[in-house]
């Protein structure tokens, strides 16, 4: 007997275009499951600042994944989700997957609205992206052959994107997540020395790391022309999260899943067969 696809679960993601948004739609798409994008450019157009734009979003969903921008710790962010927790309970949303940050008293804030909300509930508790080293703030950082970070020996136990969507579609389409709060690391901890080693050991290319301090880190991100919020947060993780407390691995992968973490190694070489780190080369005049 085949499932009619008009009982099946609709759900809306959030961040439908970010680093673990896409990923969750690529998988529940390919799963066969009814999905709504949540991005200003959507048939059903999402924004965080537009709230206007949430009813039309959400009408006829039952899951959301929620994965709100830039990030849990940003001043503000427990008044949005607070609203939206509302919002989505008048919709008759039956479930939230909140994807939440390490560390953050921010982001547990909000964790603790989503899960006094009356709804089932699954958090996603994740440290530092893999990820943000080639498709995040770090990418131009690997392509110049200089990563100039702050807090060069912090270890850091980074988590694969991947990882963090394969759970989140569990939590959205399988029974046994409900009531969950999954911490997900990679299996080891890496300074971002280390990681930046890794990458110049995948890509075959010298990649330097050079530590330097918050005030020359945030002169940099302001030449590069970053947004103010992305550089605010940046600097926000690497003064505060970033001292020691997020070392520790994590087994929210191997209790969702039922198998280990991607480990970052891997996570380079198969970035770096892509092209994306592969040396810029002066254009021929």
């Amino acid at each position: 007997m085949t499932v009619n696809d008009t009982h099946r679960p609709r759900i809306l993601v959030t961040g439908a275009t970010g680093k673990t948004g896409s990923r969750v739609v690529t998988r529940l798409r390919q799963a066969g499951h009814p999905v709504r994008l949540g991005s200003r450019t959507a048939d059903y157009p999402f924004d965080w600042t537009n709230r206007n734009t949430w009813s039309a979003a959400l009408e006829g969903i039952e899951q959301v994944y929620l994965a709100f921008q830039p990030d849990l710790a940003v001043p503000g962010a427990p008044d949005v989700i607070r609203a939206f927790v509302a919002a989505a309970k008048t919709n008759g949303v039956r479930k939230l997957v909140l994807l939440s940050g390490r560390g953050e008293p921010e982001a547990v804030e909000c964790e603790q609205i989503v899960r006094e909300s009356g709804l089932d509930w699954t958090v996603v508790r994740c440290s530092f992206f893999a990820q943000n080293f080639s498709e995040g703030a770090f990418v131009d950082y690997i392509l110049a052959g200089e990563v100039a970070l702050p807090n060069g020996d912090v270890p850091e136990p980074f988590v694969h994107a991947d990882d963090i969507a394969d759970v989140a579609v569990a939590a959205l389409t399988e029974e046994g997540h409900r009531g969950q709060i999954y911490e997900l690391t990679g299996p080891r901890a890496l300074t971002f020395a280390e990681a930046t080693a890794e990458i110049a050991a995948a890509t075959g290319r010298e990649i330097a790391f050079i530590p330097i301090s918050r005030t020359d880190f945030v002169a940099g991100l302001t030449e590069y022309q970053l947004p103010t919020d992305v550089i605010s947060l940046l600097d926000y993780l690497f003064g505060t999260i970033l001292d020691g407390r997020n070392s520790a691995t994590a087994d929210g992968v191997r209790r969702a899943l039922g198998r280990a973490p991607r480990d970052f190694r891997d996570y380079a070489r198969e970035t770096a067969a892509t092209g994306v780190w592969a040396a810029q080369e002066a254009p021929v005049h």
